[in-house]
């Protein structure tokens, strides 16, 4: 396969990649895969994306947000912070941001305030969100009416075929991972993924998270890399049915105009 394609969440800040980021990158770049958009999952996290993804003009973007797992050592700073670096020319979105309560590390009202000030934030600025929602789906879905967001994209879904209903009525744009290659947690997906109109459909590693289990050479250290994306693409063309190069020209034509890349 020779079109190149988007990998739109990669968290290469972090700590497993700090021995070999680099190598990590040059081996996305030979699998075709670029541009490579860094996930800032807190404010630190979104501050060494931002001067990490600079070193790599062209190939590299990031994000700049508040994962909700982080969001109870946000402050009064974090919204100025993050605002400064969302104005860098490689942060092309606001985000990891959203509800997660299944893990609940942080107090679910704190979770809805700071997920609430970055849509705020996003909006003031007219750029798009990247968002996590986990088992928080009524709460997370009125907090987006309620700020009336339209360009956002839901990173790693593994919802359900309502929930999918909701957002692709709402305009979102949706990220599909790994999680579709594992033939039990993944079944599910492999049927909604024919839902997802072609250009509202973007896909994503999550590394090192979400290594797609029905790889061949599986890296011993269980880790998911950027250079595993086509493996992912392959299995959402056949879900789909349609042909690999169409599938990765449409999901890197959608990311770029969604991320203005």
């Amino acid at each position: 396969m020779n079109h190149p394609i988007v990998d739109i969440g990669v968290n290469l800040m972090h700590r497993s990649f700090h021995q070999d980021r680099e190598q990590v990158v040059e081996r996305a770049m030979a699998n075709h895969i670029s541009p490579l958009i860094i996930t800032g999952t807190s404010q630190r996290n979104s501050i060494e994306a931002a001067r990490y993804a600079i070193r790599y003009e062209g190939k590299l973007y990031s994000t700049a947000g508040v994962h909700p797992h982080d969001a109870k050592n946000c402050n009064g700073e974090t919204i100025t912070k993050l605002k400064e670096l969302a104005a860098l020319p490689q942060v092309v979105a606001i985000g990891e941001c959203g509800l997660d309560y299944n893990r609940d590390f942080s107090p679910r009202d704190v979770q809805r305030k700071w997920f609430t000030e970055q849509i705020r934030l996003a909006l003031e600025l007219n750029m798009p969100l990247f968002l996590h929602e986990r088992e928080a789906f009524s709460d997370f879905i009125a907090i987006l009416k309620e700020h009336s967001v339209q360009k956002a994209v839901v990173h790693c879904f593994t919802g359900t075929q309502s929930e999918l209903k909701v957002y692709l009525e709402m305009g979102f744009y949706i990220g599909i991972t790994g999680w579709i290659c594992d033939e039990r947690r993944g079944k599910h997906l492999r049927e909604l993924v024919r839902m997802i109109p072609p250009n509202r459909l973007m896909i994503e590693t999550d590394a090192p998270f979400l290594t797609p289990r029905d790889l061949k050479e599986k890296p011993t250290d269980g880790r998911n890399e950027p250079a595993f994306l086509p493996h992912i693409l392959q299995a959402v063309a056949r879900c789909i049915g349609r042909p690999l190069e169409e599938v990765a020209k449409a999901t890197t034509e959608t990311a770029a105009e969604f991320f203005g890349i």
